[in-house]
């Protein structure tokens, strides 16, 4: 194993910052409301099971994974904190039993599915949560399906409703808010029909990072904590600490003159008629830097100044122009964190902070860091 510090690349997760998100999100929650965080997607790119360990000790009651597969990693990671699985399928309930994973359930036949296997393996009140469709649709119980889903579950022992919850569709958006509140009546009146159905009350949740932020009051029971605990705010003027830096270390220097033609693949680096000195990273678009982010539309912070792209971004390296910047092999090149922001890249590609932090692979190690 190659010790952090001399590792080409990494991404640091920044203890303390997690820890004050945390806070920002916690204390506008009363003390009895219980806060799940979303880890799914390698917990957003910063590293399912290290990030996993720290939202159980900051004292997350609940986590979440999009598939079977990621709350199985945590489980074998050490993680024992109850865990969400949002997107089952009907083929791993074996796997999802064994491992002590809570399954999600969108429709009746994943329903049916879950409780052939339980029944097989003589498993009763296994806890399962309720997705609701209230404008979302994507996946969950329609209001036209709910007389046929609590009939299923009239007299049923094999299963336990831990809790009936939905997804806001776009609770950033203050031009939706009326969509948001549309949803929100839709979903306390059939989660609260099921819940008298049953015969006692699940707990009930909606609200996502930006519902924690704008629609406090519709906290009910839980709230799931997805983008806002990695750093991202849906409120402006909010600004959240990012947990995640991606950094790595100057592999050369080279000083150019404009006889030695070209820099990078299809020779898009053009050099300065005055002379170029770049730089090159062991970051490429296979550790998620978008080749959109070359030929100089990204800059990166290099002992404190922000440098160019020169040229195409490679698979594997990208090359910097720091011309003028005082810089030795080995100095540290800031990908993303405080400056630039992930927010800035996205913003350059016209796209969302999750897509940035979810992109850089597992072959980039996190390490954990306090300040």
């Amino acid at each position: 194993m190659i010790a952090a510090e001399q590792e080409f690349s990494r991404l640091e997760l920044n203890l303390d910052h997690c820890r004050d998100n945390y806070r920002y999100f916690r204390d506008k929650l009363r003390p009895e409301t219980k806060l799940l965080v979303l880890v799914k997607a390698n917990a957003y790119g910063h590293g399912a099971v290290e990030f996993a360990a720290m939202m159980r000790d900051a004292g997350a009651d609940y986590l979440a994974v999009a598939y079977p597969v990621e709350g199985i990693e945590l489980r074998k990671g050490g993680i024992m904190t109850p865990i969400l699985v949002l997107t089952t399928g009907t083929d791993f309930f074996d796997e999802i039993i064994d491992y002590h994973l809570e399954p999600g359930i969108p429709n009746l036949a994943t329903l049916e599915a879950l409780c052939q296997v339980l029944r097989a393996k003589k498993k009763k009140q296994y806890p399962i949560h309720l997705k609701l469709d209230t404008g979302m649709h994507r996946l969950g119980f329609m209001t036209s399906e709910i007389g046929a889903l609590t009939a299923y579950l009239k007299g049923c022992d094999l299963v336990r409703v831990t809790s009936i919850y939905s997804h806001l569709a776009a609770a950033e958006d203050p031009l939706q808010d009326d969509f948001t509140l549309g949803q929100i009546r839709q979903f306390q009146t059939n989660a609260q029909r099921i819940s008298d159905s049953l015969g006692y009350r699940p707990m009930f949740h909606i609200l996502n990072s930006a519902g924690i932020e704008r629609f406090t009051q519709y906290q009910f029971d839980m709230v799931r904590l997805g983008i806002g605990i990695y750093g991202v705010s849906a409120v402006e003027g909010v600004e959240l600490a990012p947990v995640a830096s991606f950094k790595c270390k100057i592999l050369q220097i080279k000083t150019l003159s404009p006889e030695d033609g070209t820099i990078g693949y299809g020779r898009r680096g053009k050099i300065a008629a005055e002379g170029t000195t770049i730089a090159t990273i062991p970051v490429g678009y296979a550790d998620g830097l978008d080749r959109h982010l070359g030929r100089g539309n990204a800059r990166f912070l290099l002992n404190g100044r922000r440098v160019p792209t020169i040229g195409n971004i490679c698979m594997d390296m990208c090359m910097l122009d720091i011309t003028g910047v005082p810089a030795e092999v080995g100095d540290t090149v800031t990908i993303f964190g405080e400056n630039p922001s992930v927010c800035e890249l996205a913003g350059i590609l016209d796209t969302i902070p999750y897509e940035i932090l979810t992109s850089v692979p597992r072959r980039i190690r996190r390490v954990i860091v306090k300040e």
